[in-house]
């Protein structure tokens, strides 16, 4: 047996965190990286697969990236020529849909193939490519290929408002506006931090990009040139996974370096439970079992809102708590994978419906009438978890099963331990530290 954690749970686990770099940084800074008249060196960049697959993909177009040191990677793309981006690869990663934006700016024209990444929804694409085109970019798509050809001839001009907010189609956008005519407007983009994050990467390097609340101009220039190394944040998706563990198993945890407001929202959740929550300074907070934990409904959204990916976090915090609490999710259609693996360890969780008006507005996904959805679940709480076989189908739902095990009692296995590796930075030794039993095989 392999690709396999063994995990036996039940103990509190009390301790520090030491947070990796932010994946959906990571991945964003590297490709942007691929715009520069320079060599770029980027800081706490984690060992993850995704970057990994990402570093191969890249150097598969021409371009020179190494690790100099543990999570210092460097990138050299004087060399880039290949405007193809590989299928394999690229279907395991949803970033690179960004590649676009250097091979067009490099090139001129490229091929890049549908995204790949966790299933856990389709994946609102029609979205990015109407703001290509609103852009004055050529792109069409053959279904026989499944490869997109686009073509750039002039440069970016216009601009575009998102009918909906997405997250990877603001980025790119702004990628492709970064060496426009004249100023671009991007209207209703999405605000998530990860994206302000890379505005001041690409701002530090000579770009001019301004963000109004939900519009961002973008001035175009001529060149991109580091100055200095960039240093990425820490990622808040995995500071949330740590922080419902520390609560959920009845220990004591402390993640740093994180500023408290890049997870406010879950903060206020936390504390709504009756756990105790302490900002230590700006960069740590502590999240710890009082009493019994009360069960508290969220719904996700879009910045600065409860984010989709910690609901399922959420969802075996509330398998502990003392009643009933709902879960709605609004954001993909295809998020509670891991409903059908927390009930073999003993959790009562049951799908509901939730009324709403004018869903096809409600939801940030496309909504059709003709389909059937399951987007709410209902959680008793106050159940004993017990040990049992899982199964990990995406990342963020790979993090709750290991959550659960943690804090079932008992020996559990959970198959599938590369998917969660895709997101989690030298996850077995940080809990390890934290007092959990884990290893894998």
């Amino acid at each position: 047996m392999e690709d396999v954690f063994i995990i036996r749970g039940g103990k509190p686990l009390k301790g520090e965190v030491l947070l990796s770099g932010a994946k959906n940084v990571a991945l964003k800074t590297i490709i942007a990286a691929l715009l520069f008249d320079s060599k770029v060196v980027l800081k706490n960049i984690p060992r993850i697969s995704d970057v990994f697959e990402l570093v191969h993909l890249i150097k598969k177009l021409g371009v020179w990236a190494e690790f100099i040191d543990q999570n210092t990677l460097e990138i050299d793309n004087s060399a880039l020529q290949n405007n193809k981006v590989d299928l394999l690869h690229a279907s395991k990663i949803r970033a690179s849909f960004l590649l676009f934006a250097p091979l067009l700016h490099r090139v001129g024209e490229c091929f890049i193939p549908n995204p790949g990444g966790c299933r856990i929804g389709e994946r609102p694409i029609n979205r990015i490519i109407d703001g290509m085109k609103e852009l004055g970019i050529s792109v069409e798509y053959d279904s026989n290929t499944g490869y997109y050809f686009a073509k750039m001839k002039d440069g970016p001009k216009r601009g575009y408002s998102f009918p909906k907010s997405t997250h990877t189609g603001t980025e790119l956008l702004i990628l492709l506006s970064v060496f426009g005519r004249g100023k671009i407007l991007l209207e209703n983009a999405a605000q998530e931090p990860e994206i302000d994050e890379l505005i001041e990467f690409l701002n530090q390097a000579g770009a001019r990009i301004e963000r109004h609340g939900r519009k961002i101009a973008i001035s175009g220039v001529k060149k991109l040139v580091q100055v200095k190394p960039y240093k990425i944040h820490s990622d808040r998706n995995e500071a949330i996974t740590f922080a419902a563990l520390g609560v959920a198993s009845k220990g004591d945890v402390v993640i740093k370096p994180i500023a408290p407001e890049l997870i406010n929202a879950f903060i206020t959740k936390t504390k709504e439970t009756g756990s105790g929550v302490e900002i230590i300074s700006r960069g740590a907070v502590r999240f710890f079992y009082k009493s019994k934990i009360k069960p508290v409904d969220v719904e996700t959204s879009i910045h600065p809102g409860f984010m989709t990916d910690w609901q399922p976090n959420w969802a075996v915090l509330m398998t502990q708590s003392t009643g009933d609490a709902l879960i709605h999710e609004k954001v993909f259609e295809n998020r509670f994978s891991y409903v059908k693996e927390l009930r073999k360890l003993g959790a009562k969780i049951k799908f509901v419906n939730r009324e709403v008006e004018n869903p096809s507005e409600f939801y940030f996904f496309n909504h059709s009438e003709r389909k059937r959805y399951q987007q709410a679940i209902k959680i008793h709480g106050g159940y004993p978890l017990h040990g049992g076989a899982l199964r990990i189908a995406d990342l963020r739902a790979g993090a709750s099963l290991v959550l659960a095990a943690l804090i079932a009692k008992g020996v559990s296995v959970v198959i599938g331990a590369s998917i969660l590796e895709r997101g989690y930075e030298e996850v077995v030794n940080k809990i390890l530290r934290l007092g959990g039993d884990i290893k894998k095989i």
